[in-house]
């Protein structure tokens, strides 16, 4: 497999001058040869003019955080990093990559979740090329390659989660751990992008929803679901209050209930403490007993 490797450059600050300095001296000698009808001295400089010509073309610019790779009639030669004029051999063919950091959102995908729920789910993947060589010839356009391969990487993902956790909190979910799911994202396009010369930095669900056909029903659902879990609660806070007032009850021994009058206390506070409007007081001003 083709690997990066550094190319062997000189810095163009030093070599621009020299080659401009020279070629004026070939310059004016060719105008001196000319002057004494020398033909073979004009012929020399005229040639020495076309050398250093030639040798200017290799003079190129690299901007920070971008690659130049090199070729030599399709041998790769290395890759220059280093920013700034440099130069290089003439014949060398220069291909620029930019090594910055690049991030895009996928399309929203329609796919069908864990349980079968179709749902549409997009992503932000950041990324950025740390193999130049693998990036220009281990793939056909590296950029698209990226596209392409994060989208299948989501759908594959999409697939192993549900879009929400209702067997408890150890079965993951889309919704519920965007954190784990977030991690698992990122792997998987870093294993698919890894022979391109590609580095995953982030890669996150930026749009999550039921698909349009079933987001009534799945919202109704949910609605189900919280309103399940918020009754579950005020029992258990209600049965606990209960509990306290009795025991306090004794412990103080305020009033002396035998079971059937506790159980009707029970009743009562239960039954306060659960409705879901206010209770309307009632003063018992006769007995607690019959007869």
């Amino acid at each position: 497999m083709l690997r990066e490797r550094s190319a062997s450059t000189l810095p163009g600050l030093l070599t621009l001058p020299v080659l401009l300095l020279a070629f004026g001296l070939l310059v004016w000698r060719l105008i001196l040869a000319g002057m004494a009808e020398d033909g073979v001295a004009a012929g020399l400089c005229g040639l020495g003019l076309v050398v250093t010509f030639l040798l200017l073309l290799g003079h190129f610019m690299v901007e920070p955080n971008q690659g130049k790779v090199l070729l030599l009639f399709g041998d790769y030669k290395g890759t220059v990093r280093r920013p700034g004029l440099r130069w290089a051999n003439p014949f060398f063919s220069k291909r620029a990559l930019s090594l910055r950091v690049r991030n895009f959102e996928t399309e929203r995908l329609k796919v069908n979740d864990h349980d079968g729920n179709p749902i549409e789910i997009a992503a932000v993947v950041v990324w950025r090329v740390v193999d130049t060589a693998e990036a220009a010839f281990q793939v056909d356009d590296y950029e698209h390659f990226v596209h392409v391969q994060s989208e299948a990487a989501l759908r594959n993902l999409a697939t192993r989660y549900a879009y929400d956790s209702h067997a408890g909190e150890e079965e993951l979910s889309l919704r519920g751990n965007t954190a784990e799911v977030a991690q698992h994202l990122c792997e998987e396009i870093q294993a698919r992008l890894e022979q391109a010369g590609v580095q995953v930095a982030e890669a996150r669900i930026s749009h999550l929803a039921y698909a349009p056909e079933i987001a009534q029903a799945m919202l109704q659902r949910q609605q189900a679901s919280a309103i399940i879990a918020a009754r579950q609660r005020i029992v258990d806070g209600a049965v606990g209050m209960v509990e306290m007032a009795l025991e306090k009850l004794s412990e103080k021994n305020v009033v002396q209930l035998d079971e059937e009058r506790k159980a009707a206390m029970v009743s009562n506070l239960l039954v306060v403490l659960c409705s879901d409007r206010a209770a309307s007081p009632v003063v018992n001003a006769g007995s607690l007993y019959q007869g």
